[in-house]
């Protein structure tokens, strides 16, 4: 069996792209035909050898387009339908309860390359249904002259070199997998004698202090995954806030993910490490950068101890919408958030269970690495 698809590099992911009419309708079969693409066995391979997989979970990733099935969406019309599934690497199986705000980028590049949308000058936007978990995005990729454009000066931190900008507008994101921005309803819990944010603004993350672990906040990818005791106590706390943000039993799940902050060290508004929910990310995920921001906006009294009013200026109007361009430190740099959203109605309380959150916004880049027919074992 012969299957068409491009493999494209989307902002510090990289992963297949297919048309949803390319492969099984049945959701079993699909996600068989995915595991022997990407690690030619449904078995599980970690090393991912006889398939297209690059043996990481950032470069196990499907993207599945269609033009969009619902054009009234999230009560905004969509142009596309994407479906994200993740290839646990080496486990023989795929998730799809998360979506991934990287490969999102690369589907404008997808869609005109394979005649689903037609490209304008300069530029070709596109909303984009997120089915995994909802909401709609929006996507700008710049095109002079009906062609894709490669070249840039924006710079994602974990990639090497610039290249155009894509602008990515997410819309209607809150609480989209969990049902509500604070799934359980308070803005900290105690989940194993550790006080902890669980948040859901695209993307299910539970944030704790690095501290509170003994922790600066600054160390490695190696030294934090060879902490075996760290490892148990945050999967403890994981399975258990899947419960309490409506989640259930998250055992075999890739969500929530597991995120340790800190204090800046280079300028930006917080510090973190991500787990992914077993393993450390080089960087930090489009949508969890997007909850970590949203986050910090309403809790930075509570994360680093600052002046509770840093983004309550007293003129304000309760009803005007205002902007935060938040930076997210991670293991390999930076990324910024652009939050839009409105201020509770007394200006004077704290924004939490109060901010209504309007857009995030990130920008990416992306590149499309090939295209062929992948062939799948019998």
């Amino acid at each position: 069996m012969k299957i068409p698809f491009y493999q494209i590099r989307g902002g510090s992911s990289k992963g297949l792209y297919f048309k949803a009419d390319d492969l099984p309708k049945d959701e079993v079969e699909r996600n068989k035909i995915l595991l022997l693409a990407m690690e030619g066995t449904t078995e599980g391979d970690p090393r991912q050898i006889d398939g297209l997989g690059g043996a990481t979970s950032l470069t196990s990733k499907v993207a599945i387009i269609s033009k969009s099935e619902n054009p009234n969406a999230g009560c905004r019309p969509a142009d596309l339908d994407y479906h994200f599934v993740q290839v646990v690497v080496g486990k023989g199986k795929v998730s799809t309860t998360q979506t991934c705000g990287n490969i999102l980028a690369g589907i404008v590049h997808f869609a005109i390359e394979t005649g689903m949308i037609e490209a304008k000058h300069p530029s070709t936007s596109a909303k984009i249904n997120i089915m995994n978990t909802g909401g709609i995005c929006e996507v700008v990729v710049q095109t002079p002259h009906g062609i894709i454009e490669n070249k840039g000066d924006a710079k994602v931190d974990g990639v090497v070199g610039t290249a155009a900008p894509i602008i990515c507008n997410y819309l209607d994101t809150v609480g989209s997998t969990c049902g509500a921005l604070l799934p359980t309803g308070n803005a900290t819990d105690i989940i194993e004698g550790i006080e902890a944010t669980c948040i859901d603004n695209g993307m299910p993350i539970v944030i704790m202090r690095a501290s509170d672990f003994g922790l600066v906040g600054n160390e490695s990818k190696e030294v934090l995954e060879a902490n075996e005791p760290l490892r148990q106590k945050i999967e403890q706390i994981r399975q258990k806030a899947g419960y309490l943000m409506n989640l259930g039993d998250v055992k075999d799940q890739t969500i929530p993910k597991m995120c340790l902050v800190s204090p800046p060290e280079n300028g930006g508004a917080i510090n973190t490490r991500m787990f992914i929910p077993h393993v450390v990310h080089e960087a930090i995920g489009v949508l969890a950068a997007v909850s970590v921001a949203t986050a910090f906006l309403m809790l930075n009294d509570k994360w680093l101890m600052l002046d509770e009013n840093i983004f309550l200026d007293k003129n304000h109007s309760p009803l005007t919408i205002q902007h935060s361009r938040l930076s997210i430190e991670h293991p390999s740099g930076e990324f910024t958030v652009n939050l839009e959203y409105k201020l509770p109605i007394n200006s004077n309380l704290s924004p939490t269970n109060n901010i209504q959150i309007l857009k995030s916004g990130v920008i990416r880049t992306a590149r499309i690495l090939s295209r062929g027919e992948v062939y799948i074992p019998d």
